[in-house]
Parts: structure tokens; C-alpha cells; sequence
């Protein structure tokens, strides 16, 4: 194409130059004059094409600086971006490196408690395993105490979540944790049976803080979601309250604070009101780190509210059935039997200014859901909104495996207790 420019371009060079030379001759010019004249055209129409070639060259170079100009601006974006990219994995490897050292903080913990109650088994006599419901044995000859043992050295210990949700909306806003142990066979090895042996032989805290460090594995994963749901975890006084146990716990849980909002430890009333100063002091450092506890199997309704604040007790949790026996009408006002004074719908209401929740558990219909939406109870759970269901190793597995991976059953239902 430049080629067959250049050609137009001379051929017009010459053409204008014998232009000029015929009309100098026509005039009266000598032939020499018009020779000189055509020469001359052409020389200076050379130059000028050199001039305006020099110009186009000049102008497709500019051209081709500015678009190495825009490759590099778009190469220094690509950098750029590389390098925020880099920065994100590396920020998410050092918080996996961070998690995994948390993790195995745990698992050791998890293997000093399994082999202190190992050994605190050994000096135990074997006791008959018979079925809750049936008067003959129908397991294996093997003790309850041994069975139980064995399903905490071997992980047989499943954690169970049932949702506690808003009223009137029954949104899920917070799960209560279960702990269920599985025998070899696989049956469930419901409360009832394994805490009658379990108790006696100082297992509980075992039981308890294996549960409560799944329960801190489910917060994880609830977090990995973005899933801003609470967990209700049990935890016994005894627990709160050993010397060797605490300090590690306590520093497992400094060392993952964030958690504070999504985890709340729960004991019962009477344990509750039988603590000890260890154990008061003990609840006090977990309430310093953030955390929230809260009250269950609650019989005495008539509470020091004032105590439960000081104590960052949160939450208190009574059985719906409880709350509605308690009504009684006096001089035709609906009031409590334990606080004759307060109108029950008031009740709630006064809670709330001490900064505790009320939940009305174990719902087990919509009539029940009626009344207790008159006395301005805001939070429920019971079968009827929901029953507690297994969570799966996969889901455990996903937040860090536990000390001993176990084949865990498909997802299961069970009354809650």
C-alpha cells in the first residue's frame, strides 16, 4: 500500500512539473527555461514528499509509542492485581497454619482428658448394660462403664443441634448442643442410661468437653459460611472448676476470642446456684474474653435476676409446659404462682431489663406457641420447630478432625434431652 502511494505521489510530482514547463514554453520560453523549470518542480516537489514522509513516519511512531504505552499500563494493572491476589492467599495460608496450631491445641487436650479418665476408669467394676426400656440385656456382655469408656477413647461421641428460633417469625437464630454416645454396634447410648454410671466415675467432664470442643469446631464452620448463627453449649461446673483442665481451656479460648458471639456456655439452674468461688471466678474470666452463659433446666422461676446479670448470664431456658402450669388468674390478673406481684406478660419484660433472654423449650404445639407469644416470649425451640439431627464427620471433618476419625452413621433423629 505504501508502495503504490509513493507511485501516485511521483506520478503527480511529475505531472504538475510538466504542467508548469509547457506553460512557461507556451508563454514564450525558451526550451531551456522549461527544462530548468521542470527539473526544478520536480526537485522541489522531492523534497516536499520527503518532508511529508518524515511526517507520516513520525506520526505512526507516536502511534506505536502510545500503544506500547497503554501494554504497559495494562501489564503494571495485571501486576498489580497478581500482587493483591497473592496477598489474599497468603493472609488465607496464614490462617490456615493459625487454625491447624489451634486444632492441634485441641487434639491434645482431647487425648490428656481420654487417658486421665482412662486411668481413673481402671480401679471401676463392670456394671450390667441393660436397655432404658427393657429389663434384659441386648447389647454385648460388656459393662456400661466400659461401653462408655470405650465410646470416648474411640470418638464415638456425636454432636446433635437442635435450632432455637424468633417468634412470631421462627427464624433459626441460635442451635442447642446434644451430646450422644454410640455404642460398637452403633445404637445410640441415649443421657438417661450413660450418665448413671457416668456421673459416679467422674466421666461427665470428659463427656462434656469433648462436646464442647466439637461445638467450637461447628462455630468455625458456621463462620466459614458467614452464617451468623450462636451455639448453646453445655458445660459442667466441674469443668469450670478443674485445676487442670480450665488453664487450657481458658487459653484455647483467649486464643479464639472472635468466637465469643456465636458460643454460649449453658449449665443448669441447680449447679448454677451450688457454685463455688473457684467456679464463679472461673465464669467471671471466660465473661472478660466475651462470652455468654446461659440457664437451663430451670424449675424455680422466682430468679435473683440480679445475680444472673452480674454473672453474664444471658439467657434462661424453661420448658414451655413450666412456664404455662405456673399461670394462675388472681383478683382477674394472669400472674406467676413464684412472683404473684408481676402481671405474667410482664414477666419477659422484666427479664430483658437485666439484659436476659427468655426461651420457652420444648414446644411441642401451636397451642403452646400462642400462649407463650401472650407473655411476650420472643425465642422458642422444641420438637415442633425443629428436632435435634446429627451432624455428620464431614461437616466436623471440614472445621478440623477430631483425635480419632470414625465412620459416623447418616444424619439421625432424637428427642432431645
Amino acid at each position: 500500500m505504501r508502495r503504490l502511494t509513493l507511485a501516485l505521489l511521483i506520478a503527480t510530482y511529475l505531472c504538475l512539473s510538466l504542467i508548469v514547463a509547457l506553460t512557461l514554453w507556451r508563454n514564450g520560453s525558451g526550451w531551456g527555461v522549461a527544462v530548468s523549470a521542470l527539473m526544478g518542480g520536480l526537485g522541489l516537489c522531492l523534497a516536499s514528499h520527503g518532508m511529508i514522509m518524515r511526517f507520516l513516519e513520525m506520526r505512526d511512531l507516536r502511534g506505536e509509542v502510545e500503544a506500547v504505552r497503554d501494554a504497559h499500563k495494562i501489564l503494571l494493572d495485571q501486576v498489580v492485581k497478581i500482587d493483591g491476589r497473592v496477598a489474599i492467599v497468603a493472609r488465607a495460608i496464614d490462617a490456615d497454619v493459625t487454625r491447624s496450631v489451634a486444632l492441634t491445641d485441641e487434639v491434645h487436650m482431647l487425648e490428656d482428658l481420654v487417658h486421665k479418665m482412662s486411668r481413673r476408669l481402671e480401679s471401676q467394676p463392670a456394671t450390667p448394660y441393660l436397655a432404658a426400656r427393657a429389663g434384659h440385656d441386648v447389647r454385648p456382655p460388656m459393662g456400661l462403664l466400659e461401653i462408655v469408656r470405650e465410646a470416648l477413647a474411640e470418638n464415638r461421641v456425636d454432636l446433635y443441634l437442635q435450632p432455637v428460633v424468633s417468634l412470631p417469625q421462627r427464624r433459626t437464630v441460635f442451635y442447642e448442643s446434644f451430646s450422644r454416645l454410640r455404642d460398637p454396634t452403633g445404637q445410640i447410648i441415649m443421657p438417661a442410661e450413660y450418665l448413671s454410671v457416668a456421673e459416679p466415675a467422674g466421666m461427665v467432664t470428659a463427656i462434656d468437653n469433648l462436646l464442647l470442643f466439637r461445638c467450637v469446631q461447628i462455630v468455625r464452620r458456621l463462620a466459614s459460611q458467614e452464617r451468623r448463627v450462636g451455639i448453646f453449649c453445655n458445660v459442667s461446673m466441674a469443668s469450670l472448676g478443674d485445676d487442670e483442665f480450665f488453664p487450657q481451656f481458658l487459653e484455647l479460648l483467649r486464643a479464639n476470642r472472635d468466637l465469643a458471639p456465636a458460643l454460649i456456655f449453658e449449665v443448669s439452674q441447680a449447679a448454677f446456684d451450688a457454685r463455688n468461688s473457684v467456679q464463679a471466678r472461673n465464669m467471671g474470666k471466660l465473661a472478660e474474653l466475651g462470652f455468654r452463659f446461659s440457664l437451663d433446666k430451670v424449675t424455680d422461676l422466682d430468679l435473683d435476676l440480679q445475680d444472673l446479670s452480674r454473672s453474664d448470664v444471658k439467657f434462661v431456658r424453661i420448658a414451655a409446659q413450666t412456664l404455662l402450669d405456673e399461670l394462675t388468674e388472681i383478683e382477674d390478673r394472669l400472674v406467676l404462682r413464684s412472683m404473684p406481684d408481676l402481671a405474667a406478660e410482664d414477666f419477659a419484660l422484666l427479664m430483658r431489663r437485666y439484659g436476659v433472654e427468655l426461651i420457652a423449650e420444648k414446644v411441642e404445639n401451636e397451642r403452646q406457641v400462642v400462649d407463650i407469644l401472650d407473655l411476650d416470649i420472643q425465642l422458642g425451640q422444641g420438637n415442633l420447630f425443629g428436632e435435634p439431627r446429627a451432624i455428620k464427620d464431614a461437616v466436623l471433618a471440614a472445621a478440623g478432625p477430631p483425635p480419632n476419625t470414625v465412620v459416623q452413621l447418616p444424619l439421625r433423629r432424637a428427642a432431645a434431652g
